[in-house]
């Protein structure tokens, strides 16, 4: 709106400066229109530069998300520059699916990563924006490509204790590593995992008889993802 009405008081100026009738005319519509067309352009101004007619919101969600493989508990990212602050962070929103998706790579992005007691990992994104403050400014400068513009964005990525960090890089040499694996290696590793996991949860039941089925399953669950952390680190320490 505020652009229309710019743009309406830079022709009506120059229409009442060339053709008014008078020169009172003239200069009583000069006035009126150069302060339609002036007024107009200040506001434009202020509000590209000072976020005027805007305020500062702030919205946090959590999601969980899934380890970038499918078979092992890893944190994935992809280091940007010496910092560390811009690392890039690979993950899935879907244990179902193979797809991944990644942290964002602007420069109003900071990512945290935190190790928890949990057995899920979550995504909490707390993002800044600039927002009209009611629905006249919302009008006023309609079509201004102000509103919702981002101001800071803060991805806090919490992960079980047992997930292993790991670069884009290292996880492409702990998949040839595994693939390489015969079958019989293999099968030795699922047995060790399976003896590791009931040896776990049996310690655990011998502690406190009165687990519930949930409570074991996050037991074996806890279990299972640190022999594979521990498998992971493993590995890693023979291909260096």
């Amino acid at each position: 709106m505020i652009t229309v009405l710019m743009f309406l008081g830079a022709i009506a100026f120059f229409i009442s400066i060339m053709f008014a009738p008078s020169r009172r005319t003239r200069i009583i519509a000069g006035l009126i229109t150069g302060i339609i067309f002036v007024g107009s352009t200040v506001l434009i101004t202020t509000n590209f530069h000072d976020h005027f007619g805007m305020k500062k919101v702030t919205t946090t969600k959590t999601t969980q998300i899934y380890s970038a493989s499918s078979q092992l508990p890893i944190i994935l990212y992809q280091p940007i520059g010496t910092s560390g602050k811009d690392d890039v962070y690979v993950y899935r929103t879907n244990d179902d699916s193979a797809k991944t998706t990644h942290t964002q790579t602007d420069g109003y992005t900071t990512n945290r990563v935190v190790k928890t007691n949990d057995t899920k990992a979550t995504l909490t994104t707390k993002e800044t924006r600039w927002r009209f403050k009611n629905k006249f400014y919302r009008l006023l400068f309609a079509g201004s490509k102000m509103d919702g513009n981002l101001i800071s964005r803060t991805n806090t990525l919490r992960y079980p204790k047992t997930y292993v960090k790991l670069t884009v890089k290292q996880a492409e040499l702990l998949k040839k590593q595994m693939k390489s694996s015969n079958a019989a290696a293999q099968t030795a590793l699922k047995q060790q995992a399976e003896a590791f996991v009931k040896a776990q949860l049996q310690s655990a039941l011998q502690k406190n008889p009165q687990l519930s089925t949930t409570q074991q399953l996050e037991i074996a669950q806890q279990a299972q993802q640190q022999f594979q952390a521990q498998l992971i680190k493993k590995m890693l320490a023979q291909a260096n």
